[in-house]
């Protein structure tokens, strides 16, 4: 009697258990953005709000070159008489002066503003790129952590549904006395610790999927449906690109290590303009008096400069020499941070491809007809609850693992992408 019961209890939980998979297709629903890779990338570079926020400071860079080539505007000065005592040229009001001047700066200060000021360019260039190397990574490790954990998520849902309609079935046959209390707690014992395990996976999902819509933004009430179709299983994608050229391809692509670089062009420039200040800047003047000490319509002409006696701009030149120096210094930690970038991630993405590529790429697929077969034998009746169980556990870590696997594969060759600057190894 009970062994037919259970047979038709599974029959009913098969049926049941695809209800639930078309359930589950059918939660993301019309809220639902289903996005490939190359799909997601072309919406962050359109909507990402910290791009667009850092596109301004090169706006607002260039706008100091402007700045900087402008002229110094001339000064006009006039003045006109109120009052004088004893006047003998007539009354007071009928006095009047101008003056105009103009500043010359000396020593090519202007001209080394203008090269300080198309740096200044170039570094905000290489802080966005830079910026936009970083974000892309983050964007492309989300998306792939989001599928893969996904994937990993389903098996928890069918074990977990499959456990909840197991555990109300047998607690009716407890209360009839038809089962020992053994199989139960271990069947609620064995969902506890699922539903455990699934939640802080779905915790996982929603963290990082939140941070991907942040990137995207997308609206935080539409769920993101990752579409991945590649498949890695034997290949050898290392060997397509050298070493070397992953190495060479960094030095030029970094725009970390390119704004290090131009950053030592900047403080050279800077001490030279620093040296050129100790230059006093020349100002030449018009005037003209229209009832002057020497006599009516007086037209005088001047010239003014510092005495460079004390104020050398001593200072300002010793820091811009350790500016230089200490900006050579960061160059050089920088490539030395590029070198070891690429050596480290490359052998971790060997490390991987070569655990991945060492399974059987059948082992999943046998391994997933295995577990049918048990679940046949257990239907059967020819294995216990408990031999069921395990069996079932061991499918789930494996899946898990394979998943975990794939998943740090993928994230490996976007690290590599993300140390080199180039994207060589994008899926």
């Amino acid at each position: 009697m009970f062994q037919k019961f259970v047979r038709t209890f599974l029959l009913l939980q098969m049926v049941l258990m695809g209800a639930v998979f078309s359930a589950n297709a059918q939660t993301l629903g019309s809220d639902t953005l289903k996005l490939t890779v190359k799909q997601a990338e072309d919406l962050f570079l359109k909507n990402n709000l910290q791009l667009i926020i850092q596109h301004y400071n090169i706006d607002n860079a260039s706008a100091q070159v402007i700045t900087a080539r402008l002229f110094p505007n001339p000064d006009f000065n006039f003045a006109n008489g109120i009052y004088a005592n004893n006047a003998t040229d007539g009354p007071a009001y009928k006095e009047q002066s101008f003056s105009i001047s103009q500043l010359f700066t000396t020593a090519g200060k202007r001209n080394k503003n203008i090269q300080l000021a198309k740096i200044g360019v170039e570094q905000t260039k290489y802080q966005f790129f830079d910026l936009l190397r970083t974000l892309k990574f983050t964007l492309r490790s989300d998306f792939y952590n989001v599928y893969y954990q996904r994937q990993s998520a389903m098996v928890y849902n069918e074990e977990i549904s499959s456990l909840n309609k197991t555990l109300t079935a047998y607690r009716e046959q407890y209360a009839k006395g038809n089962i020992a209390e053994n199989e139960l707690l271990r069947i609620q014992a064995q969902l506890y610790s699922l539903q455990v395990e699934y939640n802080n996976l779905v915790t996982g999902i929603d963290t990082t999927e939140s941070q991907l819509k942040l990137l995207l933004r997308v609206q935080a009430l539409t769920a993101i449906d990752p579409q991945v179709t590649q498949d890695l299983s034997g290949k050898e994608i290392l060997t397509s690109v050298p070493y070397q050229q992953l190495l060479d391809s960094a030095y030029v692509n970094r725009y970390d290590l390119r704004y290090s670089k131009v950053t030592v062009d900047y403080n050279n420039m800077n001490l030279d303009l620093q040296r050129a200040t100790a230059v006093p800047d020349v100002s030449f003047s018009l005037n003209y008096d229209k009832l002057g000490g020497y006599g009516t319509n007086f037209l005088g002409a001047g010239i003014e400069f510092n005495l460079p006696f004390f104020n050398r701009n001593q200072g300002a030149i010793k820091q811009a020499k350790i500016a230089v120096d200490q900006s050579k210094v960061q160059l050089q930690s920088q490539q030395d941070q590029v070198e070891s970038d690429v050596a480290v991630n490359y052998k971790i993405a060997a490390v991987q491809e070569k655990l991945y590529n060492s399974f059987d790429p059948k082992f999943k697929q046998d391994f997933t007809h295995l577990v049918e077969e048990v679940y046949k034998n257990y239907e059967k009746r020819n294995i216990s609850l408990l031999e069921f169980l395990d069996y079932y556990d061991t499918y789930k870590t494996n899946t898990l693992l394979m998943n975990g696997l794939l998943l740090s594969r993928v994230t490996s060759l976007e690290q590599l992408n993300y140390v080199t600057g180039t994207p060589f190894f994008n899926q």
